[in-house]
């Protein structure tokens, strides 16, 4: 069967019969070899007619479409569901992603997760569920034999989804890790800004999840999304594989056939407001190359200029034989990788997007040279050559993207979901092959405009400000991460409730009484810290409130890390590295929240204390009081007799952080913690040990200030 779909595989049963012609007339008389390549005819390519699958509509609205492929005894199926996040609530941004990730981890209301896991292993099956811009899926693969079972795994899933809590709270920590990472690598914030140039910060095609956004994702909007959009006149079905097709229309109009139409799902809309042409710089201190991209609008699959774009994208700067490689790459060494075109989407208009990574001290270089090939691009027609490696490169991969059953389905499919007409897999051959020299010259100056282009420039801005601005105003992009508040079973009134007010006045006279604690504006502390196995003494001044600076010995060496509120940075020997944003933000919040602080600032109106739920720890009870230091959130559990006995917070990348607080001594009649045992999440973060600690002990202010390179 497959070789049905191999027109490579046709092409060369030809080949070999026009090299048999051509040897007849050019062979060696001795050898029977061509005395030259250039000899050997290359035929035409078979016309291009892929098994069509066949198309089903259910009374209800249903679409299905059935492939058959005997090869193999496997089955597999997909189903699109229209809705995706383009439609999801601005504060909810990133609901269908946990949607995607919980609909099948979470089970259904007759099994579990963890039990359709055991289930499907057990017959080498799959069914896999998640969700995009336009829609969501649930697709299953499994062996013949196991079709009925797993059919009804999957009707069940589609029709009663349980998107259990404890599935969900698991998808929001691997959400929330992923939004901690985001700012990891230039490339990722390259690819997120785009978006926002392009379309605009407030659109939907480029918001993304944020801590307070997915916080705001509750079980109830997942049931209440899948409610609104599942149904059967919202979903379209292909399977493929080894069956009969009559047979298979009749299990599924038995599985989905009586299920009743819902609400039809519509297309929503999507506002598109792109930021003004301009230079957009992302400050990234800790690299030492650039990430440059170009941004201007893209179009839709539909226009018909798409293939002549298509063809002009691969010519600029679709690969090693492309413009933009060849003359910034290999030519004039400036880019480690450089490429690009006008993009498409389905329903959508993509993004112009052209890129390039280089060294730090060619950033203004590098742009210049994309200037200029933009310029060379609108001016030069391709050659001929140019233009047949160009669609030979698009034809020889387009061959193998569809050179099965399943991949033509899948292709079909996506058709009927967009609205796009069932030919144009059949039209997308000779669409390439039609373009022409003049066309791609005239696409290029229809849809490229250098002066429309946003740049986007993410890198070490200190080495090439200067450099930069003389290109143009320089706008800069904040791409600081919004702090997580503290997680909290209680409700918040806006004030201090009075019991909480109490704890905190009990506790404040424990450690020492209010004139003892406003009195403290500086502590010089010692610490022994242990984790996993690595020791590391710490040498820590704080001069309240917001300074700080931590001297750590380890195995590697000696590092430095101060932070105020206008300087952030690391020295380790030689090297001094400002700290990201995201981290100097978090450092100053973990200052505002610090204990002493907090008491420091316990008759102010922007520090409240709200008592919830006692709860004991081993033996002892406390009392949970909910702390809000002027927006660092933190949550204090004091005991009985007025220590504090346990800590616990939200650090910047969503970690949850518990700290047990033990073996008090004074110090200067200041009473202060010197055992520390600290939890991340559930697990062992290391204990500390405070060995000594001075109150009001002088510190040079010298340690504060950022040492020249």
């Amino acid at each position: 069967m497959k070789t049905k779909f191999l027109m490579a595989a046709m092409s060369a049963a030809l080949l070999l019969g026009s090299m048999h012609a051509q040897q007849t007339a050019t062979q060696d008389s001795k050898s029977g070899i061509p005395s030259s390549w250039k000899q050997i005819a290359i035929p035409e390519l078979p016309p291009f007619k892929p098994q069509q699958p066949k198309r089903v509509v259910f009374a209800n609205g249903m679409i299905v479409y059935l492939s058959e492929n005997h090869e193999l005894p496997l089955i597999s199926g997909s189903a699109l569901i229209r809705g995706g996040s383009d439609s999801e609530p601005k504060e909810k941004t990133g609901l269908v992603e946990l949607y995607g990730d919980t609909w099948r981890t979470g089970g259904t209301e007759k099994l579990s997760g963890d039990q359709l896991d055991d289930f499907l292993e057990a017959r080498a099956a799959k069914v896999e569920t998640g969700g995009s811009d336009a829609n969501t899926s649930v697709s299953f693969n499994c062996l013949k034999g196991d079709f009925n079972d797993v059919l009804g795994i999957f009707v069940d899933l589609v029709r009663s989804p349980a998107f259990r809590e404890d599935k969900l709270a698991l998808a929001k920590k691997q959400m929330n890790s992923n939004i901690s990472r985001r700012n990891d690598e230039s490339d990722d914030i390259a690819s997120m800004q785009q978006d926002i140039l392009g379309y605009g910060k407030k659109s939907a095609y480029a918001r993304v999840p944020e801590y307070a956004t997915v916080a705001a994702v509750t079980r109830e909007d997942l049931l209440k999304w899948h409610k609104q959009h599942t149904a059967p006149n919202n979903i379209i079905l292909g399977v493929s594989g080894d069956f009969d097709s009559r047979e298979m229309e009749a299990a599924l109009r038995k599985a989905f056939g009586e299920w009743p139409r819902g609400a039809k799902v519509e297309e929503p809309k999507v506002a598109i407001s792109p930021e003004k042409p301009g230079i957009y710089l992302v400050d990234k201190n800790d690299v030492n190359q650039s990430e440059i991209r170009m941004i201007g609008p893209g179009i839709e699959r539909r226009n018909p200029d798409y293939f002549a774009l298509q063809v002009m994208n691969e010519i600029f700067g679709g690969g090693f034989s492309s413009r933009l490689f060849m003359n910034l790459r290999t030519k004039a060494g400036l880019a480690y990788s450089v490429g690009g075109g006008v993009g498409s989407n389905w329903d959508h208009p993509g993004l112009t997007v052209l890129s390039i990574g280089t060294k730090t001290e060619t950033t203004t270089e590098a742009i210049r040279g994309l200037w200029e090939q933009v310029d060379l691009l609108k001016k030069d027609a391709p050659s001929e050559l140019e233009l047949k490696r160009a669609k030979d490169a698009i034809l020889n991969s387009f061959i193998f993207r569809f050179d099965t059953p399943s991949k033509v389905l899948r292709e079909q499919v996506t058709y009927e979901f967009y609205g796009y007409p069932k030919d144009f897999l059949e039209k997308y051959r000779v669409g390439v092959e039609k373009v022409t020299s003049a066309d791609v010259l005239r696409v290029a100056n229809k849809y490229v405009h250098k002066e429309d282009l946003k740049v986007l420039v993410v890198g070490n801005a200190s080495e090439f400000q200067t450099q930069l601005a003389a290109l143009g105003p320089v706008t800069p992009i904040d791409i600081t991460i919004p702090t997580p508040e503290a997680k909290s079973n209680t409700p918040k009134p806006a004030g201090s409730s009075a019991e909480g007010k109490a704890a905190v006045a009990k506790l404040l006279r424990v450690l020492g009484g209010e004139a003892r604690i406003n009195a403290v504006k500086t502590l010089h502390q010692n610490f022994v810290m242990e984790q996993q196995g690595v020791r590391m003494t710490i040498d820590q001044s704080i001069v309240y409130p917001d300074k700080q600076a931590q001297r750590m010995s380890m195995p590697q060496g000696e590092m430095l890390q101060v932070v105020t509120p206008s300087v952030a940075f690391m020295a380790m020997g030689p090297e001094v590295r400002d700290l990201p944003s995201e981290i100097h933000s978090a450092e100053l919040t973990a200052l505002k929240r610090d204990f002493i602080n907090v008491l420091q600032h316990a008759n102010d109106a922007k520090y409240t204390f709200t008592a919830g739920n006692r709860e004991k720890l081993g033996d002892v009870e406390a009392i949970v009081v909910d702390v809000n230091a002027d927006g660092a959130r933190t949550r204090w559990w004091i005991g009985a007799d007025g220590n504090l006995l346990q800590e616990r917070f939200t650090e910047a990348k969503q970690t949850e952080t518990t700290i047990r607080y033990s073996a008090w001594k004074s110090f200067d009649g200041l009473m202060y913690p010197t055992k520390y045992e600290m939890l991340s999440g559930e697990d062992a973060g290391g204990n500390l040990t405070m060995s000594a600690m001075e109150v009001n002990a002088a510190v040079d202010p010298r340690l504060f200030e950022k040492p020249r390179k």
